[in-house]
């Protein structure tokens, strides 16, 4: 549905001349499975690094890979303002895990992360690698997947018309031919 959705949108004459007057180049703005699976692979990423300006390291991006840049923005908003504090938390424990150090009292404060950066930033930090990679790559591979199944899906519904319709066209073939016969044409022959 979603594929759909976006592939209507990228025919859209308003976002072409928006497209044109910004003058964005077209390619990272494709809408088709490679595209939007790099998109949603980058904006993931970025989304669970602790940082400010996410969307500008996404664009920063943009010289490097070729990927859907609309789609990479929206995965960064991943991390927003309600979801942030319970992120770099679960971040910060996953951290703590794999270095096998204590967890220390903390408060979802923007005064106790300034005082005690220096102790929480390795845990932090490693916690933030473990959850980009494994977050990014398991999304890259549901979008290349859920797409997948989707054109498999579109191209069973496909065939399944393809042949109500020859059958349809079959039976009206038999008929046609009953009717001829019937008005004494018995010898012509169609071809198909």
């Amino acid at each position: 549905m979603i594929r759909k959705a976006l592939k209507k949108t990228t025919k859209s004459d308003k976002l072409a001349s928006l497209i044109k007057k910004s003058k964005v180049p077209p390619e990272f703005l494709q809408a088709n499975r490679k595209m939007i699976s790099r998109g949603v692979f980058i904006g993931i990423f970025i989304a669970f690094i602790p940082m400010p300006m996410q969307m500008a390291l996404v664009l920063a991006f943009m010289p490097v890979f070729r990927f859907n840049v609309p789609v990479a923005l929206a995965m960064c908003w991943l991390s927003n303002p309600f979801t942030m504090p319970p992120m770099y938390y679960m971040e910060y424990l996953t951290g703590s895990f794999f270095l096998g150090s204590e967890v220390g009292d903390v408060e979802m404060s923007l005064e106790w992360f300034k005082e005690n950066i220096g102790d929480i930033f390795i845990p932090l930090y490693l916690g933030t690698l473990f959850y980009s990679v494994v977050g990014s790559i398991s999304a890259y591979w549901a979008v290349n997947q859920l797409w997948k199944s989707s054109v498999h899906a579109d191209k069973k519904n496909i065939d399944i018309i393809d042949k109500k319709f020859f059958m349809t066209c079959a039976d009206s073939k038999k008929q046609i031919l009953s009717q001829l016969e019937k008005m004494g044409y018995s010898e012509l022959v169609l071809y198909s």
